[in-house]
């Protein structure tokens, strides 16, 4: 899908950070259950309903999809992973969603949640830059700019704080961990889709921080929750985890990881309005802030336009319309040669072959003899032309559509030139056929 300012992927990024950002004060309700055991049942619950979901949506007829086997929306088949799938998809749960909450768990107890915050901040700047060269196109300077003042804005919304070196370089890995959840499905995207690769990474990270829990709080990893306790699982599963991953997801696909990250910004602004919303406190003057330089950096960044000028998207195979044309015109005149060979040789026949009539029997031999090599001679001119006009066509197989337009053009220029021998009539040259062109994310 062509990355462009897509309405529809502007709202779904700025709605899946505004998401994000709620978890942080939700996150209280279950602050005193097992950590590692409580982020296992999230991702569990969210993996059962997204895994639900796919399965509908593969369902012949299903709502607003096509009949299965046609096409790659809804209603297709059962996808199977190849193994690169696989890879990506236990990298991504291992690194964005597990290691991320490793990193912050962790991370929180060696510095402040001021310092990770700006930390992390930072993803805006490094997708507007990385996500670019990933794609083998160059950073838009634009957006670089625009990522740069929001995540000065998210530095100034959550303050500097400080800390021990331990926990700067965990907030380092959370950053890290950050970029990973966009960059590693962009890959996985365009065939999985952004439902199927939510539900594989979701439930992929699941064992995992169940063995980090059983390291760190032993038997006690999971325990009945209470009904408050219920009440913030399912909201992190249903919308903090279904909802902003799905989203985040099909965002990318629609207006690029580096234009996307820009909403990361929105994080910390969605926390201090979650906050205030909830009566836990108040937006300080910081944050305030901080907030207006988000949406300056965010409004700055999207007034660009499309994610990626022509010039700075991935090559994506040879150019075609002059290149093309080329080579079908050296096909048509391979053709033309063999068959002109043929036809030389042809009228040389007839000649050789009836100049000497009733002269006997030995110059009638000699004459048939002529005629049968007049006919070799043919026979080898239009081999000769058949097999120039076969490479031709193997030469432009995979421009058929152009070779046979110009070739519809050379026979209706030979039409023309016929009749204009038979009746004067002038010929028309064919029309141009013109050029053909060719065509972060999220805490976990």
């Amino acid at each position: 899908m062509e990355q462009t300012t897509s309405p529809r992927g502007v709202v779904q990024a700025g709605l899946a950070m505004t998401l994000v950002g709620t978890l942080t004060a939700v996150s209280a309700a279950i602050s005193r259950y097992p950590v590692y055991g409580g982020q296992a049942v999230r991702y569990a619950v969210a993996a059962l309903i997204l895994l639900a979901v796919a399965r509908l949506r593969e369902r012949p007829g299903a709502a607003g999809g096509r009949p299965a086997g046609h096409g790659t929306g809804p209603g297709r088949p059962r996808t199977r992973l190849t193994l690169r799938e696989w890879a990506l998809i236990t990298a991504l749960a291992a690194t964005g969603l597990a290691g991320f909450n490793i990193c912050i768990v962790e991370g929180t107890r060696h510095t402040t949640p001021a310092m990770i915050g700006t930390v992390v901040g930072a993803v805006p700047v490094l997708l507007a830059v990385v996500a670019p060269l990933a794609e083998r196109r160059r950073p838009a300077p634009r957006l670089v700019a625009a990522a740069v003042v929001v995540a000065l804005g998210a530095a100034a919304a959550n303050g500097l704080g400080g800390g021990s070196l331990t926990g700067l370089l965990l907030a380092v890995g959370a950053l890290a961990g950050e970029m990973a959840f966009s960059l590693l499905a962009l890959p996985l995207l365009p065939r999985l889709g952004p439902v199927r690769v939510s539900a594989y990474s979701a439930a992929a990270a699941t064992p995992m921080l169940l063995a980090v829990g059983l390291l760190v709080d032993g038997t006690g990893v999971v325990r009945m929750p209470t009904p408050g306790e219920v009440a913030g699982f399912a909201y992190l599963a249903i919308v903090v985890t279904v909802g902003a991953f799905v989203l985040w997801y099909d965002a990318l696909g629609r207006i690029g990881a580096d234009r996307a990250g820009l909403f990361a910004g929105l994080i910390p602004v969605s926390a201090a309005v979650t906050t205030m919303a909830l009566g836990l406190g108040t937006p300080s003057g910081a944050e305030l802030a901080g907030s207006l330089l988000v949406g300056c950096g965010v409004a700055a960044g999207l007034g660009g336009g499309t994610a990626s000028s022509a010039s700075e998207r991935p090559p994506v195979g040879p150019r075609r319309g002059s290149g093309d044309q080329q080579a079908a015109g050296e096909a048509r005149a391979d053709r033309g040669a063999g068959e002109e060979a043929g036809a030389t040789v042809d009228r040389a026949a007839s000649p050789r072959a009836s100049t000497r009539p009733g002269v006997g029997s030995r110059q009638r031999s000699g004459d048939q003899q002529a005629a049968g090599e007049a006919r070799a001679d043919r026979g080898a001119g239009e081999e000769v032309g058949v097999a120039v006009d076969g490479a031709a066509s193997r030469r432009v197989s995979g421009v058929v559509g152009e070779a046979g337009a110009g070739r519809g053009a050379s026979e209706k220029t030979g039409a023309t030139m016929d009749t204009r021998g038979r009746s004067g009539a002038a010929v028309t040259p064919p029309a141009d056929q013109g050029q053909v062109r060719v065509g972060g994310a999220p805490c976990s």
